[in-house]
């Protein structure tokens, strides 16, 4: 059994390979889903992200929130603290960065309650008419705010709602407009399984299934005649399974699937190119009926929406609960983004403490902004703590 998961994981570093192999140098026509804040959807802490972004049916720890807030429910410490930071394009500037703050409490055997704030920091941006000018100080930034509930409807499975404030502060100031953030309203709906821990002939496992839909809410404006902008509605679709070795070793895989639920844009006039028009019309669709309208919409039919479908596959391996090493790979069609990339990361549990680390590789010729960076987080675990297992 060991052979198999040393196979699996030198099989994701292949497949990474390939991947980049197979892209071509043609020139394809693009219809990109673009959002407002996309900020939104950047793994925040290293676990996920070590994983390949993954997290809609991984475990239960301190950040579920942005992945599953339904696993809070499944959480071994009553309560949890974790703090991540994420510098951003660190080959070019060191002072954009995304921090995250989260803290749970699982108030019984059946419930949870959380909360977590994103911030999102663009750095400091000098403005100025001329080269000799005083400049003017900005520091554009971006927050969210979110609590959630989560709740056991069975012994296996927990669903979980959260509200989520969100601010956009991006628009610089000028002598004759309003500078003041945007801001907006979503909320997610979530549900996670975990089975009982099943005896095979050379192992235990355990089944995990878990899906997301997040970012439901109204578009983002920034003045009264300034563009609409969708948030990054999801879909989230998570499984996996944990290979129970024996006393000491567990290995953990998962698959996951996500889709904006965002429209696809479009040629509504029929001339060849997207333009203004099309771009007034395609703001007409309303947040909740561009939802339903995303599964559909995509001009060439059934196989360009399979290519607005990203995929990512990971894999954990722990240590006595003591260490833990990881690796996943992220991939998503040339035409709708062209993310592709490998990562890995490590944990370390000492009594209470969790200290987990990431690094990303891309894998595609369009680079990705997360390229070189160590992504580090810190959790505290606190209070008794619950036999799920």
């Amino acid at each position: 059994m060991k052979k198999f998961f040393i196979l699996t994981l030198i099989g994701l570093v292949l497949v990474s390979k390939n991947a980049t192999a197979q892209e071509d140098n043609s020139t394809i026509d693009q219809r990109v889903i673009t959002t407002a804040v996309p900020f939104v959807l950047i793994a925040a802490d290293p676990r996920s992200a070590g994983m390949g972004d993954i997290g809609v049916a991984t475990s239960a720890d301190a950040f579920s929130q942005q992945w599953n807030p339904a696993k809070y429910a499944f959480a071994i410490s009553k309560q949890g603290v974790g703090v991540t930071y994420t510098p951003y394009l660190s080959q070019l500037v060191n002072d954009i960065f995304l921090g995250n703050l989260t803290y749970y409490n699982r108030i019984n055997e059946r419930s949870a309650v959380a909360g977590s704030l994103r911030y999102f920091s663009t750095g400091e941006i000098e403005l100025r008419e001329t080269a000799d000018q005083q400049p003017l100080i900005v520091n554009p930034n971006e927050l969210l705010l979110d609590v959630s509930y989560s709740l056991r409807l069975s012994e296996r499975f927990a669903l979980g709602v959260a509200g989520r404030f969100i601010s956009s502060n991006l628009k610089f100031p000028t002598g004759n407009e309003d500078s003041s953030a945007a801001s907006t309203f979503a909320v997610d709906v979530a549900g996670y399984y975990q089975s009982e821990e099943i005896a095979y002939n050379d192992f235990d496992g355990r089944w995990r299934a878990g899906f997301n839909i997040s970012n439901v809410g109204p578009k983002l404006k920034y003045d009264e005649t300034g563009q609409e902008n969708n948030l990054p509605t999801n879909l989230g679709l998570g499984a996996g399974f944990d290979f129970i070795l024996d006393a000491y070793n567990k290995v953990g895989l998962s698959l996951e699937v996500n889709k904006l639920l965002v429209p696809t844009p479009q040629d509504f006039d029929g001339d060849g190119d997207i333009d203004a028009e099309d771009d007034e019309e395609y703001e007409d669709i309303g947040f909740f009926s561009g939802i339903f309208q995303s599964f559909g919409d995509a001009p060439d039919g059934f196989s360009e929406e399979l290519k607005e479908f990203t995929w990512a596959l990971g894999a954990e391996y722990w240590y006595q609960d003591f260490f833990a090493l990881r690796t996943g790979y992220f991939n998503e069609s040339e035409e709708k983004g062209s993310r592709k990339f490998l990562s890995i990361g490590a944990g370390f549990k000492y009594t209470a403490i969790n200290i987990d680390v990431s690094y990303l590789f891309s894998t595609s010729k369009v680079r990705s902004p997360l390229e070189g960076t160590l992504r580090f987080g810190l959790t505290f675990n606190f209070g008794d703590e619950y036999d799920e297992y």
